[in-house]
């Protein structure tokens, strides 16, 4: 039975107001009041219409786990309660069913959440978009590039463990089905300067610390970098560590998100060489020193750090070393080379430090868009997710500030419009009577700062392209010319000072009225980062590296692409990219997250009302919601509204049945709550004030817990009564058991009765059979003895008779048999003394030849063929039959054990007895090798794969498979070969390849020479003239010497019918080629160890030292 599925709405077991617009009544006090009360019990998301409020909660919630997601998947947006995953899930349904682009815009300032608020919503879509190994691969490498983008650009902050110093938008690409084909992927205004100078409890880009802490030692120094952070200038010490962040294991992610996203190794070592070269860079110190002609220069302290950094890109060090200490500037046709002071080298190389990050950063991203980016060119619909910094007041705020403040005005400026435009194509869509609303209007403010004319942007690159002396003076004067009128506009030299109550803003500053409030600006470094100026010599120093990557970082320093052209301002480059995205903006239907921030101490449970205030105030929460009740606070569709609230009219519970605008307008008729508070649109009803939901949601609560009472009421009767049904079925099954049991319990019994009585019959029964039985025998058997009695009787009279015959005959017999002898003896007498002697000694010798061989029998020994046991001889006499028994039994008991052999096994002895009669006293080497089987064969060249080629080339049977060591005829030292033995041939072959190096016919082997000493040393000599002995005899060390000389020997035998010249002797000749070379052993030395060595002499001489 399937699971009934239940359903809450955002209205049920509401913890303060799930919704903002419902707030009532509304003010800060009571915005900020409901916010903290969701929080303090764990109701971290909140709506505002369609918009969605996220507060941090520094802490892990048990709200995002697969069953959430599957509890919000395909749900309506005010189903269930407030999460980001309603969000998710509406963005994505809208794309994929109502082929809408998409996109979600995620601000709040640093800490408030906006990364991870991202992560959710792109893990939520890979959830619940479609499945198969491709889209799987695709969503895979959407993930992934979140770890590489965040190690490469977010740091630690004072507000954020984890702040993206970076904005990001991402544009993922769906099919009509809704599986993720792939995205793009842009970037905003990396916060480059934090790479050479971070404020106090901060830390630079997490890569850095990651590389040094996961590194492996091998990579640290193939990248020539120390583990310790303390080592390097541009890495802050204050904020080395991270509680709760595991640098080394974040390393290992990002490596291995690498892979995923299709980084491969090379790549992935190259953009680590950068980052190193960066922090070396740091390192790099400058001294001053004067020139001849006055002039002040600057020199590099220690050049280790220049020479590793040169070693790492590729750069020869003196075009890098001059770069550091010249700047040529080019006017048309001439050049004009200046020398930098200590303080400017220190400007061009902190320059070239953020150029180079930056530029690294830039080409991640492009590379990560050419793994993510779609495969096919089918149409496509797209999401954008827009993770970008939010706005910042800080007490020092500076050209960074002032960008990131500019971005949000736009992007408020954005919201505002979209949501009236929502807002109004909605009552337009229901037939709802639209209502103009009054609105604040951050146009004015937008043009201040981005006017094509006097705008202040317009006026800094004017400022930083005007020829003459410019600094950040000149730039805030000219500020106070063109702006002083201006109402958000204030600095204490405008015409507008004389309104100022703040007598303490500093000359040096400019304040403007921005949306989210004032903030003061320092005008210090405007003109220098506007500028992000980079010398020329260095952007040409480095397009000579030889490290392909850092080469492509920096096009224009190809001398034959040379442009004069100033490059344009960082400020223009980033009102173009915002003029962009607000164009993409626009182009999709917007969706957003509006993230806060309860606490500046990153910890729990803590919620800072002032703070949260600000947050409210600046991010414009409340004319949010002030525009949403400016007509209609609540909307819903007709079905869930009937669905909700039937139970408060008799018409419609418990089914309605007709269309639910019906059963709607006759529920409103019904309660009847005033026209003037509702109205109905085509699909939707739009309730005025919140006050009238809440009145509806009062009398639904009471209708519901009088339901409840009806409902418990039956039910408790319902219950009872089957308790009674049952207990009362009970009862009569009990009963009807027990009679049951008592009929068997009785019949048990009486059975039991019965046999007894049975029992005791047939045993008398029984009893008198067996007494007649009795009787009967006693008579039978009384017949039987009498009559055998009378037999016996008979029998006996008989046989005396008999016997009394055979006595008589007996007699007869007896008396023949004396008169016989009586006459033998009488002959006998007259020969008797000439025998006699003759015949006793005969009779001895039988008898002591008869008792030796019945020792002998008691008295043999083993069968074994190597028992030289054998007994003495009794008499002398006896002494050549004794041999010749011995010889007899020996040659016996050896037929008896040949009889055991095989036919392999009298193989290897006759091979064995070979080898005895040729080395035997012979060679010292011989006694080792008797113990030791020969095997013939020792490379299983059949069953090894790696010979299959070798196994091919030869078709007869292998008699010995070893590898020797080959004795080079030049310079004596050795070489592995396999010596391979066939019936017809002698093969050589390489041990690694399986190659056939030379093949010798058995018939051109003429002799085999060896020394006399305990060495594996043999030349085999071939027939002059024959075609294998073009290259002369060889020579080779083998372990197995004497099993391979034997087996040649027997071969060679077998097949030419002639017996092979073994030459043993401590000198012997070989033909090296055309020359005869004397090959002597000799007694080596202790310190040679063990092995014998071979060394030439000269060319007639080749010494082998035996130990």
């Amino acid at each position: 039975m399937a699971k009934t599925e239940v359903k809450t709405s955002l209205l049920d077991n509401m913890i303060g107001v799930g919704d903002m617009v419902l707030l009532e009544p509304l003010s800060e006090e009571t915005f900020i009041d409901n916010l903290k009360k969701r929080f303090d019990h764990s109701e971290i998301y909140t709506y505002i219409g369609s918009v969605l409020i996220s507060v941090n909660p520094y802490r892990p919630l048990p709200i995002y786990s697969p069953e959430k997601v599957e509890e919000y998947r395909n749900r309506n947006f005010y189903e269930l309660s407030p999460h980001i995953y309603a969000l998710s899930d509406e963005v994505y349904r809208s794309l994929r069913d109502q082929d809408k682009d998409q996109c979600i815009l995620i601000t709040g300032e640093s800490g408030a959440g906006k990364t991870e608020a991202s992560k959710l919503v792109m893990s939520y879509i890979a959830a619940v978009c479609g499945k198969g190994a491709e889209v799987n691969q695709v969503k895979e490498q959407l993930l992934q590039s979140n770890p590489v983008l965040e190690a490469f650009g977010n740091a630690k902050t004072v507000r954020n463990d984890n702040s993206s110093r970076f904005g990001k938008y991402m544009d993922i690409e769906f099919n009509f089905k809704g599986d993720p084909l792939g995205g793009v992927i842009s970037n905003y205004l990396l916060e480059k300067s934090r790479v050479v100078k971070q404020p106090r409890g901060e830390r630079n880009f997490h890569v850095f610390y990651q590389l040094l802490s996961g590194a492996s030692e091998e990579l640290l120094n193939k990248l020539k970098l120390k583990r310790d952070v303390s080592r390097y200038n541009y890495l802050s010490l204050d904020s080395a560590k991270v509680n709760g962040m595991d640098d080394a294991a974040n390393f290992r992610t990002v490596r291995n998100a690498m892979q995923i996203v299709g980084f491969p190794d090379h790549e992935a070592e190259s953009i680590l060489e950068v980052v190193a070269t960066v922090l070396k860079l740091g390192n790099i110190e400058f001294k001053p020193d004067s020139r001849v002609n006055g002039l002040d220069e600057s020199k590099i302290k220690d050049k280790n750090e220049l020479k590793e950094i040169c070693e790492l890109t590729g750069i020869d060090q003196p075009v890098l070393e001059r770069a550091f200490s010249f700047r040529t500037v080019e006017a048309k046709q001439e050049k004009v080379s200046t020398t930098l002071n200590v303080a400017q080298a220190y400007y061009a190389r902190d320059a070239l430090a953020k150029n180079l990050y930056s530029r690294l950063f830039s080409w991640l991203v492009n590379r990560i868009n050419e793994s993510i980016k779609a495969q096919t060119k089918v149409r496509k619909k797209v999401m954008g997710v827009l993770d970008i910094y939010g706005f910042e007041i800080f007490e020092d705020n500076s050209f960074e500030q002032f960008i990131i403040n500019y971005c949000n005005e736009k992007l408020q400026q954005i919201f505002i419009e979209l949501t009236l435009k929502e807002e109004q194509e909605e009552y337009i869509q229901e037939d709802i009577e639209w209502t103009h609303i009054n609105y604040f209007n951050n146009t004015i403010i937008c043009d201040l700062i981005e006017n094509n004319t006097n705008g202040i942007l317009a006026m800094l690159d004017e400022e930083c392209l005007r020829p003459g002396i410019v600094s950040d003076e000149t730039f805030l004067e000219k500020l106070n010319q063109v702006c002083a009128t201006h109402q958000h506009f204030e600095s204490r030299m405008s015409k507008c000072s004389r309104f100022l109550n703040d007598t303490s803003l500093p000359h040096s500053c400019f304040r403007i009225q921005h949306y989210a409030g004032k903030v003061l600006y320092q005008v210090e470094g405007f003109v220098d980062k506007n500028n992000d100026l980079l010398y020329r010599d260095l952007s040409q120093a480095m397009w000579k590296a030889s490290q392909a990557l850092i080469k492509s970082l920096f096009p224009e320093g190809n001398p034959a692409k040379i442009n004069l052209k100033r490059p344009p301002t960082a400020g223009s480059q980033f009102k173009a990219s915002v003029a962009t995205l607000m164009k993409n903006l626009q182009d999709k239907n917007p969706n957003y997250i509006r993230c806060i921030k309860p606490n500046d101490k990153k910890a729990a449970h803590i919620f800072n009302e002032t703070l949260v205030c600000h947050q409210v105030r600046y991010l414009g929460l409340l004319e949010n919601v002030r525009v949403r009740r400016a007509g209609y606070a609540f909307r819903q569709v007709y079905e869930p509204c009937l669905e909700r609230y039937k139970m408060l009219c008799k018409q419609t519970w418990p089914h309605w049945k007709g269309p639910a605008r019906s059963g709607v307008e006759a529920l409103f008729s019904e309660l009847e709550i005033p026209v003037e508070e509702y109205s109905f649109g085509k699909s939707k009803i739009f309730i005025r004030n919140p006050r009238t939901l809440f009145k509806l949601e009062d009398l639904r609560k009471q209708r519901v817990e009088d339901l409840a009472t009806l409902i418990q009421k039956i039910y408790r009767g319902w219950k009872c009564r089957t308790h009674f049904l049952l207990m009362r079925k009970s009862q009569i099954m009990i009963a009807a058991w027990y009679r049951r049991y008592a009929q068997q319990k009785w019949y048990q019994k009486t059975k039991s009765s019965a046999l007894v009585i049975q029992s005791y019959i047939r045993g008398w029964k029984a009893r008198q059979i067996l007494r007649e039985l009795k009787h009967q025998k006693r008579c039978e058997e009384a017949v039987t003895t009498i009559a055998a009695y009378w037999h016996g009787t008979q029998a006996r009279r008989e046989l005396s008779r008999l016997k009394e015959e055979a006595r008589k005959k007996h007699a007869i017999a007896v008396i023949w048999a004396y008169w016989l002898g009586s006459k033998v003896r009488r002959e006998y007498r007259k020969f008797f003394r000439s025998y006699a002697g003759k015949k006793i000694y005969e009779f001895i010798i039988q008898r002591i030849m008869q008792n030796y061989f019945l020792e002998m029998k008691n008295k043999m020994p083993s069968v074994s063929p190597i028992d030289k046991n054998w007994p003495s001889r009794p008499y002398l006499f006896l002494d050549s039959t004794h041999k010749e028994l011995k010889r007899i039994f020996h040659l016996w008991r050896c037929k008896k054990y040949r009889d055991q052999f095989t036919d392999q096994q009298k193989l290897i002895y006759e091979e064995k007895l070979e080898a005895s009669e040729l080395f035997k006293d012979k060679k010292a080497l011989y006694p080792s090798s008797v113990g030791q089987p020969f095997q013939g064969p020792y490379l299983e060249i059949n069953e090894n794969p790696k010979y299959k080629k070798l196994k091919d080339a030869i078709e007869e049977k292998i008699i010995i498979a070893e590898v020797v060591n080959k004795i080079n005829r030049a310079n004596g030292k050795s070489t592995s070969r396999i010596f391979l033995l066939t019936n017809n041939n002698l093969l050589l072959a390489d041990q690694k390849s399986g190659q056939i190096k030379s093949e010798v016919p058995l018939v051109d082997v003429t002799k085999v020479s060896m020394s006399s000493q305990n060495d594996g040393f043999f030349a085999i000599h071939l027939k002059e003239g024959s075609e294998a002995a073009s290259k002369g005899d060889f020579l080779f060390s083998s372990d197995h010497l004497i099993e391979m000389a034997t087996k040649l020997y027997r071969t060679t035998l077998s097949q030419t019918n002639q017996k092979l010249n073994i030459e043993i002797s401590d000198e012997f000749l070989v033909q090296f080629r055309k020359d005869k070379v004397c090959v002597k052993f000799i007694q080596g030395s202790q310190n040679n160890g063990s092995v014998p060595m071979c060394k030439r002499k000269n060319n007639r001489l080749l010494e082998v030292a035996v130990p």
